[in-house]
């Protein structure tokens, strides 16, 4: 069975679709990633200037960058809709 051209172009659509979201997606991921590693990054460099035997910031700062990825990952997921 031979595809016409209408399918073909709604095949195309489809596989345009599915790769923006793919990209969308991961470079979402990606963000995320980096927020939480800088902000635990600034945590354990705290700990180190201030010479603290307890990480706390580095604590605070793994939570932190936790929640500002999840606020920024869902403020670009939520304007996007």
């Amino acid at each position: 069975m031979k595809k016409n051209k209408k399918d073909r172009i709604d095949t195309f659509g489809k596989r345009k679709k599915q790769v923006g979201s793919i990209a969308k997606y991961s470079g979402l991921a990606f963000q995320m990633i980096i927020i939480i590693l800088l902000v635990l990054y600034g945590g354990m460099k705290l700990d180190e200037f201030l010479e603290r035997e307890f990480p706390l910031f580095t604590i605070i700062g793994a939570f932190l960058g936790v929640v500002l990825s999840l606020y920024f990952a869902l403020k670009d997921l939520l304007r996007n809709k």
